[in-house]
């Protein structure tokens, strides 16, 4: 194992525990609005300053970008970790355990390395790039299905209720597929899209730590990752997909067909 994957994993669990122990007494936890349905506990800042700690005691040198605390760290450094200490917040407030954490290294713009961790079920998914994914030291590859109308989707948009803007595209072209999850944690979503339990994935307005870990998951695993036009400008877009090769062909070339509306 990479000795950077291997703190990674360390600082992940290391928040997991904080975020684990908090989960058995809901009712006290202090929760911020930081805007429209989102959120911040006192969990996510502690889950963050543990994961930080944790890196910059092994690595110094390295920046830090960060859900809550924003960027950290040389503004000239090569390599720079990329956190969501708590991804999944709404859930976690109301003991709906679909939540992770999730760690990425990035290295002169490209992701390396990535832990994403679900506290509740410990599951643990790991990825080198050039050297697979795993689930819990077990080698995971996308799924092999190939028919679009078979494909299970996640999706992640702005707002409670119906998809808006460059949502719909999506929700009209997944009109054609077997059904779609919104599980509320992009994260995660992309690591089961890594792990084969969903055939693709479909996130719009995300931010850098909701993807860079997912991300490398996804490619390392077998699968495909770009923005609505095929193209790999979704880390500034914040506008993804991801998908086995077959299933995300046909995401592409379903979305290049529906007006932008």
């Amino acid at each position: 194992m990479h000795p950077m994957l291997n703190i990674a994993i360390k600082a992940a669990r290391r928040a997991g525990t904080i975020i684990n122990r908090a989960s058995l007494d809901l009712e006290r936890l202090s929760v911020a609005r930081k805007g429209p349905r989102d959120y911040v506990t006192e969990v996510d800042r502690a889950s963050e300053e543990a994961i930080v700690e944790a890196l910059l005691a092994s690595y110094p040198d390295h920046a830090v970008l960060g859900e809550e605390f924003g960027r950290q760290g040389p503004e000239n450094a090569e390599y720079q970790w990329i956190i969501d200490p708590l991804d999944g917040t709404t859930n976690f407030i109301h003991g709906l355990p679909n939540y992770v954490v999730s760690i990425a290294l990035q290295h002169r713009g490209l992701i390396t390395q990535a832990v994403v961790y679900d506290p509740s079920r410990n599951e643990l998914f790991t990825a080198s790039r050039g050297g697979g994914t795993f689930l819990n030291d077990r080698r995971v590859r996308v799924s092999g299905r190939t028919r679009f109308a078979e494909a299970l989707l996640g999706a992640h948009w702005p707002g409670s209720t119906g998809p808006t803007m460059g949502a719909a595209r999506f929700a009209a072209m997944a009109e054609g597929c077997s059904s779609v999850r919104r599980m509320g944690a992009a994260v995660l979503d992309l690591a089961y899209v890594a792990s084969g339990r969903l055939d693709g994935f479909c996130g719009v307005g995300l931010k850098p730590w909701d993807m860079a870990a997912g991300s490398l998951l996804v490619l390392e695993a077998g699968g495909l990752v770009s923005d609505f036009d095929g193209e790999q400008s979704w880390m500034n877009t914040g506008d993804v997909l991801a998908g086995s090769p077959k299933i995300f062909a046909q995401m592409v070339a379903g979305l290049q067909s529906k007006p932008a509306t």
